[in-house]
Order: structure tokens, then sequence, then C-alpha cells
């Protein structure tokens, strides 16, 4: 093959298959938990595809081949791994001594990870779209969908989030329509145990939404518990990774935090943002030398009573991710 003809080779490769990289890019989310993991699987996906690109026939579409691809990507690389979770996920809500929440130790579990929304929002001139993209991203959702077996994981996503029909669904997992209705009711039934009510949250531009995401983090840089109260609903969450304790109630999050975490005016730095179609906020913390360093990403689920679930990702690389900096200086303000 002479360079000019790989290279118009790769051009029409370009053409025909990036503008689904950011699907499969939440394709891959939803499989495995992890925004940087996800990241690395949807590179393997293109370098297969443009491998055997040369032998795509098209008797199936390119979206399908693509998406062929990357759920086999997906599917080996969760066989040897353990899923990833949220300390709700490992028991119930702590209701022991008065103490600070304990550390699970390095490497007995995988976190579950949030997800930038930068990386994966559609065209905003397609609502329909904007709004599958983020109810099926919910973290809650995605925290559900961790505890299916892998295959039936892929076909609920298959099936119920990106409307494949149960034949194409059976051409992409290399099995037969039988089993693929077979396996979505079998994860219908796991994922109602698991989720058996979904909230009505609030969508994360709106002014309530954008109101309590502002209310938290005022909370939290004055150091002012009483401000937790009017944000947080009675029957809040709260839970935070690397720690295997979790709350629930407004009375044992707030005194948790009031006790424990929130310090005085000035320890703690908040950037809004949004993470897996809710409002979010990169967190800081001020160090000894009074020096404000990238803490962790926290997630919030807000509805119209108030916010019910409060998940912070302790992780300085996530907030990296979100494409923030290490060290927040006073010339980077909240928005």
């Amino acid at each position: 093959m002479t360079a000019r003809v790989r290279e118009a080779d790769q051009d029409r490769f370009a053409a025909e298959t990036e503008r689904f990289r950011r699907e499969l890019l939440a394709h891959c989310y939803r499989m495995v938990g992890s925004a940087q993991d996800a990241e690395d699987l949807v590179q393997e996906t293109y370098l297969r595809a443009w491998r055997s690109y040369a032998g795509f026939e098209g008797r199936a579409s390119i979206r399908s081949w693509l998406y062929k691809i990357a759920t086999n990507v997906c599917l080996t690389a969760l066989e040897p791994r353990r899923i990833r979770v949220l300390p709700s996920g490992l028991a119930g809500p702590y209701d022991g001594p008065d103490r600070p929440p304990s550390h699970v130790a390095p490497g007995e579990v995988s976190w579950l990870e949030p997800l930038p929304d930068r990386w994966i929002a559609p065209a905003a001139d397609d609502p329909a779209a904007v709004a599958v993209a983020r109810e099926s991203l919910r973290l809650a959702l995605i925290a559900s969908l961790q505890h299916l077996p892998a295959r039936q994981r892929a076909i609920l996503i298959l099936r119920e989030v990106l409307a494949f029909s149960a034949a194409e669904t059976a051409e992409i997992l290399g099995t037969t329509t039988a089993a693929v209705k077979s396996g979505l009711q079998r994860a219908r039934a796991r994922l109602s145990e698991l989720e058996p009510e979904r909230e009505e949250l609030l969508e994360p531009t709106t002014q309530r939404a954008r109101a309590l995401l502002d209310g938290y983090i005022a909370a939290f840089e004055r150091s002012d518990a009483n401000l937790l109260e009017q944000v947080l609903r009675t029957d809040a969450a709260l839970e935070a990774t690397p720690f295997r304790d979790w709350y629930a109630g407004r009375l044992k999050c707030i005194h948790l935090l009031d006790t424990y975490v929130l310090g005085t005016p000035g320890d703690w730095r908040m950037i809004a943002t949004s993470a897996n179609g809710q409002p979010a906020a990169a967190v800081y913390h001020q160090d000894t030398n009074r020096t404000l360093r990238a803490h962790g990403i926290v997630v919030l689920t807000p509805t119209a009573t108030g916010i019910s679930h409060v998940i912070e990702f302790h992780d300085p690389a996530l907030v990296a991710l979100f494409g923030f900096p290490d060290v927040l200086v006073q010339a980077i303000l909240r928005r």
C-alpha cells in the first residue's frame, strides 16, 4: 500500500468513525465505571477498528460495527477485574459509635469514578439526546449496573440505553436473540432490586439545582453547618471514597461534616462543574502552607426538595481529569 493510499484510507476512516467517539466513551464508561479506563478502552477500540477497517464490508452500519468492537473490548477488560463500587455498595449506613469514618485498605476495593459531562456532551441543539445521555449516566444507575454480570450489563445497555434491536445485540455479542431476551429479563429484574425507586432529579442547569450546588459550596467555604441544613433533605445520604462508612439522614450527615470535615472558613474551596448529568464541584483543601491543593470531586443528587445524596471522590487525580489545576490560585474564580 502506498503512503498516499494509506493516508486516504486514514482520512476516510476518521470521517466515518470519529463522530461516534463521544458516545462510545459513554458506552465504555457505563460498562466499566471508570472514566480513565473508558478513555483507554475507546483508544483500543479505534486501534482495533483501524486494523480491521480494510475488511469492513458494510453488512452492518459503521456504528454497529464500532459498538461490537467496543463492547467486546470492554468484556475482555472486565474479565480479570473486580467490580467498581461506592461505599453504599459494601454495606448499609453506619450506625455505630461517634468516630471518623474508617478507610478501606488500598487495593481492597475498586472504586467507581465520576465522568466529566464535557467529555460526552451531545450537541446542545438535540435536547432529547441530552436528556437520554444524562439519565443513562446518573451515578446511581452506573453503580447499579456494575453489580450485573458483564454480559447482562452489556445486553441491558445495548437494548435499553442505545436502542439496538435484539437481533443487532445478538450480532454484537455473538449470541442468539433468545439469549439476549433472556439476559435482558434477568438484568431488568436484578436492576429493579438494586434501584427499586428512581428519584426525579433536577437537570443541573435548572435554577434550583444551581442554587443547591451554590449552597453546598458556600457551606464548605464558610465552614457553616447551618447552610448544609438548608440544602440537604431530611433523608439525605453522604458517602465518600475511599471510606467504608457512609451515612443516612441529614442530622447524621451534618454531625459528621461539622465534627470531622468542615474545619474553619477558608479551609475549603470548590469550583462548580457537572458530572454524570448532575451538579458537581472540583474540591480543594488548604494545606499547612495555606496552599489550596486538589482534593477530589463531589457530585450532588438534586431534587425539588433538596439534595438527596452527596458523593465525594477523594482523589486529587480526578480534579485534573475534570480540567482543573492541581493548585488553585486566587485568580481562578468559581463560576
